[in-house]
């Protein structure tokens, strides 16, 4: 056992040894290994920050636990064929049904209510197009864990009466109050003066959607305004937790479609959407991402170990008479195979370890140039190591086997 220990050890060290006589040339020979070590591991690292990012926008976005019933829930699931169908069947939500869901939903943490319309705003020459108007239930800051950074949020009692408060979104502060407080400040919407009680935090954005260029008012004060609207109703939901947050949009889903009068066979006539399915959309599309461009990155990866077997084989020709010598003093095949291919993995290794600082860097470099969290997974750097490490053996088999072959004789003459 002693004699294998001391094989493997004097092979390891005559392949420190090699690589450290040609600095130059190993490095040379690394760079497709570093270079595909450290592809791996930043595209797997750009893949989970995506994935990351957008989940926490989403839950910036809409909160958490929330789920919302409307006419139509667009989802890029849906065929144009089921979106024609359900666009013929849905109805909108009305009133009554919101009311009755808030009254009878047992599992929801909070049931409330959205409408919502564009204005176009002007204060002191001052215009802001296309701002949203939403219309909301007094429990929404709950319901989409909003941030309120200046004053508070609307009272239940505002939304009963119908009072004229806002509270504003960044964007809108930023326009028209941004070395002020806007706090206890009016602006009026289509001639009537609103008070602002409060401003929201800035949100995250999601492709094609804005959430800062907002403004919230009292859902009774919404329907005076603009009347029931070609929008119609949004009913939004919270389950008490994350654990009961399925039963919770079961129940309302029941509820509904009781209100509605619909059997067991009818289909929904109402749109659902939850916002962990949204997490699921996002972990898949990330996942089809990874399973494309992945691939395309190993291929640097057996580039680097085609460069890796070409060196093993210059340095097969150059150690032709150490080969001779040490089987004319008794090395076997095995032994001179085996020397060749743990110098080749070392090679592999080494440059999956100087890819994995290369890659720790340029996640670093992007973090901070881009402002999105990159964060290297640790499947990815077993998958990018361990790739490269059987490249180098599979690299190195060939040399290996060639030099294993050698004749002694024809060897120590080749000097």
């Amino acid at each position: 056992m002693r004699e294998v220990y001391s094989f493997y050890f004097d092979a390891f060290w005559i392949a420190v040894k090699s690589i450290l006589e040609h600095k130059l040339r190993a490095f040379l020979t690394l760079i497709g290994i570093i270079i595909g070590v450290a592809a791996v591991v930043v595209v797997g690292a750009s893949i989970s920050g995506l994935n990351s990012y957008v989940s926490t926008q989403i839950t910036k976005v809409l909160g958490s636990n929330h789920f919302m019933i409307a006419r139509m829930a667009f989802s890029g699931r849906m065929s144009d064929d089921a979106f024609e169908r359900a666009n013929r069947r849905n109805k909108r939500p009305v009133w009554d049904e919101y009311i009755y869901l808030k009254e009878n939903c047992r599992n929801c943490a909070e049931v409330g209510a959205q409408m919502f319309n564009n204005a176009d705003f002007s204060e002191n020459g001052v215009e802001m197009p296309a701002v949203s108007i939403n219309g909301v239930s007094s429990n929404f800051e709950v319901i989409e864990d909003k941030n309120i950074v200046e004053g508070r949020f609307i009272s239940p009692e505002e939304e009963k009466r119908a009072a004229n408060v806002c509270v504003i979104a960044s964007d809108v502060k930023e326009k028209y109050f941004a070395n002020s407080s806007a706090v206890g400040k009016t602006i009026k919407l289509r001639g009537i003066p609103l008070t602002i009680v409060g401003v929201e935090d800035k949100r995250g954005e999601l492709p094609g959607a804005s959430f800062n260029r907002a403004i919230y008012i009292p859902i009774t004060l919404h329907l005076q305004i603009f009347g029931s609207g070609d929008n119609g109703l949004t009913i939004h939901g919270k389950g008490t937790s994350d654990k009961t947050f399925d039963a919770a949009i079961d129940e309302a889903k029941l509820l509904l479609r009781n209100r509605r009068g619909l059997s067991g066979s009818d289909e929904d006539t109402f749109g659902l959407v939850n916002t962990k399915e949204l997490g699921s959309q996002i972990d898949q599309f990330t996942g089809a991402i990874a399973a494309v461009v992945v691939p395309i990155t190993m291929i640097i990866l057996i580039v680097g170990g085609i460069v890796v077997m070409n060196i093993m084989l210059v340095s097969v020709t150059e150690r032709t008479f150490e080969v001779g010598l040490r089987k004319a003093i008794g090395a076997t095949r095995k032994q001179i195979l085996l020397q060749f291919l743990i110098e080749s993995a070392l090679l592999c290794v080494i440059g999956g370890i100087i890819g994995l600082f290369l890659a720790v860097g340029v996640t670093e470099l992007i973090t901070f140039a881009a402002g999105i969290t990159m964060r290297i997974t640790i499947t990815y750097v077993i998958l990018s190591v361990s790739v490269s490490s059987i490249i180098g053996v599979l690299a190195g088999l060939y040399p290996a086997w060639k030099a294993a072959r050698l004749d002694p004789i024809v060897a120590l003459t080749q000097n």
